[in-house]
């Protein structure tokens, strides 16, 4: 059963959400949900870019609030429509002031809406291009675990090790990578799901130095809140789950997960 609904819970620490789509909101303006954001010490947040038809977008609402930054990049969902022309794009752009990473980009075995060779392929150009201009990236992979850690090997002397696997539902081999390799876990309100005993498991093992706070929103909406369109807002709940998960103090999982913030997105910040 769903906890019973409760007041989001407002931290004296701030929260930098690191993975959020502004652009799918459809439940409130956009004003009324970075003000909300606002309210619950939600310091920045950042949105994901993963279409063509969302590059320039997201570019726009990272200019809306001074603490609202962006990333350039295709979802494996999308690799299909990836072209040298919207690289091109992605190249122009990757370095503008608001811009913090390459992302979302990856490969996703569950849904195949592109052609898995595609997906690869795409999956390398743009690591490549996040080694051509020393950004970090924001890995979607689901279902594709080996293929992952197979691409990322080949970029392991080249790629900056600032980055993160968003969303972690993958096994324990792909976080142990990622991990190892000095790289960020992020989870989101899937740990409070009840069924989500495997992402708890992961939570488990990854150090909070390593760990990363996001939503995901509008999609995955925490516990005890599910059926409501997800938002920024919701953060505080994922940050007391992953302190119940980890056995740590609330204040401790919240400096942490800020510092890993900054380090991974905004070191010069």
């Amino acid at each position: 059963m769903s906890k019973k609904r409760r007041e989001i819970p407002v931290f004296d620490q701030p929260i930098i959400e690191t993975h959020c789509h502004l652009d799918y909101l459809k439940d409130r303006p956009l004003d009324e949900t970075l003000s909300l954001s606002r309210d619950v010490n939600i310091e920045r947040v950042i949105t994901i870019a993963v279409s063509p038809d969302n590059l320039a977008r997201v570019r726009e609402l990272s200019q809306v609030a001074p603490w609202v930054y962006g990333t350039q990049g295709i979802h494996p969902h999308d690799a299909e429509s990836y072209s040298d022309a919207v690289e091109a794009e992605i190249r122009a752009h990757v370095g503008d002031d608001k811009i913090v990473a390459v992302g979302e980009i990856g490969l996703d075995y569950f849904y195949d809406n592109s052609d898995r060779e595609v997906q690869r392929s795409v999956f390398r150009r743009q690591l490549q291009i996040a080694c051509d201009t020393d950004r970090p990236v924001v890995i979607h992979s689901r279902e594709a675990d080996e293929d992952t850690i197979d691409i990322l090997r080949e970029f392991e002397n080249t790629l900056t090790r600032r980055g993160v696997i968003h969303s972690f539902t993958s096994g324990p081999g792909l976080a142990r990578y990622a991990l190892d390799n000095g790289w960020c876990l992020g989870f989101n309100g899937i740990t409070t799901f009840n069924k989500a005993e495997n992402v708890r498991d992961i939570v488990r093992m990854t150090p909070i130095d390593q760990i990363l706070l996001e939503t995901d929103s509008p999609f995955l909406t925490p516990v005890p809140y599910r059926g409501r369109e997800n938002a920024p807002f919701y953060l505080p709940f994922v940050a007391e789950q992953i302190a119940e998960v980890k056995g740590l103090d609330l204040a401790e999982v919240l400096t942490k997960t800020y510092s890993n913030s900054l380090r991974t997105f905004f070191p010069e910040r």
